[in-house]
């Protein structure tokens, strides 16, 4: 079956669906968005802290935020795309708040800001403490309520279609690649369709669910960002991925793990050991409210000396109405476990939470291949460096689905639909009845990751990493040439393909740096 879109949009958080209303409402073509699971199971749902953006101009200005994130970011930010995101920040949220979207706010009707670690000043926009689903809630219900946009939820892109499907030879040198669409696979007739379309966009998220315990959810298998590098696109700066410092420890909850939000250690928690002593002390001024890379680096310490499977964080000292008020769903989650977040320490880890790193964009979301945007957290900016600052990266997602709707909406019209794409050819594979050797090599990934090339590397762990993940590649190219596409196996592809990235960026470099941190090489000193 063959469809054909000008916009052919991957992913549905807040990226794919920013970018979907901004290029609907202009009238300039069909807007297609391609789900793969529900449209309200996005990375963006789990998102609790906030927004952040420059709203207080009394206390506040864009020359903090900009520090603040240059500084998180360990100088690696590049400058021009730190300073659209801040300072189109504004704007955004009153699209948000334009599409449906509730911030909380005080009694004079301002906005209720909160302050998370890294930021200087009180500039985080929430609702809640569920801020990403209130987002996710608001777009999707815009989303639904455009005619201009076909949505096709439980939908799997396989791989995005370029000259290389036309026989051409297509290197990393080659001077120019064009994408003119994808191929998806439709859970209904178990066959993969051909999108041809004018515009493609990748916004398919992260990539935690290559780690044993993560924030993300289970669908958060790297999945854009394996399809361009395959389709010899360029990435950029895998090797940093950030550990949450605070999700609630609870060994039968990994994919996703539940996330203590940055935003309870802004309201006063403070990072313990389970008998009571603090530590953050030991590790940084700013405490508790230290950049994640740091906080993340401490617990794991503490936990390795002290021999501990979690540390704790402590709001006891609190009001509990407050608490209760502003944390609602931490509050009932915890209680759900026999905890009462105002008289117990919550018990707490790190776990894999946020690729900074991705396919690699310029200021309006363009990859290196022609015809094709990245947006949201598979994209690689320049806004987060080194380090993401906490909540910096909703409103990358929505500055740049403007930039790049914009960009898109001027060129459309340049191109045509690619009528010479042949459909995608299976004859002679099989149904894959071996599904244990699937399940199994995901395992063997989540645990190689975990293992050696989690918050602290070292060369020796590196190189391990890299000799299993290269002998799990070879077995599953060779399964996946004998057996129909099916989502299990595509999404095993994705996972090897980015560990691989992750891992080979990670040893090319010879230093610790933001969240890079080997035990090979010394600690960056860069010059502010």
């Amino acid at each position: 079956m063959v469809y054909k879109y000008d916009f052919l949009v991957i992913g549905a958080g807040v990226a794919g669906m920013s970018y979907a209303l901004k290029v609907a409402r202009a009238n300039k073509g069909r807007v297609c968005m391609i789900c793969k699971t529900s449209l309200d199971e996005a990375n963006t749902s789990f998102a609790q802290g906030g927004v952040a953006s420059v709203t207080n101009l009394e206390l506040d200005n864009f020359e903090k935020h900009i520090e603040d994130t240059m500084i998180a970011g360990d100088y690696i930010s590049d400058p021009k795309a730190v300073e659209q995101v801040v300072r189109m920040a504004p704007e955004q949220i009153k699209e948000l708040v334009n599409w449906g979207v509730n911030f909380d706010k005080n009694h004079d009707g301002k906005f209720d800001l909160h302050r998370e670690g890294g930021h200087s000043e009180f500039r985080i926009l929430h609702h809640k403490d569920d801020t990403g689903a209130e987002i996710q809630r608001g777009l999707m219900e815009a989303v639904r309520n455009n005619p201009n946009i076909d949505i096709k939820e439980n939908h799997f892109a396989v791989e995005i279609i370029t000259q290389h499907h036309l026989g051409a030879r297509i290197t990393r040198r080659s001077p120019y690649i064009n994408c003119y669409g994808a191929y998806v696979l439709n859970p209904d007739t178990q066959k993969v369709d051909t999108y041809l379309a004018k515009m493609t966009v990748m916004c398919t998220g992260g990539c935690g669910a290559v780690y044993l315990t993560t924030s993300n959810p289970v669908i958060a298998t790297g999945d854009g960002i394996a399809m361009v590098y395959r389709a010899k696109g360029t990435v950029a700066d895998m090797e940093f991925v950030q550990f949450h410092p605070t999700v609630l420890h609870n060994p039968n909850e990994t994919h996703p793990a539940f996330l203590i939000t940055e935003a309870m250690r802004g309201y006063g928690g403070i990072l313990k050991l389970p008998n009571g002593e603090t530590f953050m002390e030991k590790y940084d001024e700013r405490l508790s409210l230290a950049p994640r890379d740091i906080v993340a680096r401490a617990i794991d310490k503490e936990m390795k000396i002290h021999g501990l499977d979690h540390v704790c964080l402590d709001v006891t000292h609190k009001d509990p109405a407050e608490t209760r008020k502003h944390f609602p769903n931490i509050y009932q989650k915890c209680l759900s476990m026999g905890i009462d977040i105002t008289t117990d320490y919550i018990p707490v880890r790190p776990a894999a939470h946020y690729m900074c790193g991705g396919i690699k964009v310029d200021l309006n979301g363009q990859t290196s291949i022609e015809q094709l945007y990245a947006l949201g957290e598979c994209s690689c900016t320049g806004l987060h460096g080194g380090n993401r600052l906490a909540s910096n990266s909703l409103i990358e997602a929505v500055v740049y689905a403007e930039t790049a709707a914009k960009h898109s909406l001027e060129h459309v019209d340049f191109y045509d639909f690619n009528e010479k794409v042949p459909e995608w050819n299976d004859e002679g594979t099989l149904t894959n009845e071996e599904k244990v050797l699937i399940t199994q090599s995901v395992k063997e990934v989540n645990l190689i990751m975990s293992n050696y090339v989690g918050i602290v590397r070292s060369d020796l762990r590196l190189h391990r990493a890299w000799d299993r993940l290269d002998m799990l590649y070879e077995e599953t190219e060779r399964l996946f040439k004998r057996v129909k596409a099916s989502k299990d196996i595509c999404e095993l592809r994705n996972m090897i393909n980015v560990g691989y990235l992750i891992t080979r960026w990670a040893l090319e470099r010879k230093e610790c740096r933001g969240l890079h941190y080997t035990t090979d090489y010394p600690v960056h000193a860069y010059d502010k």
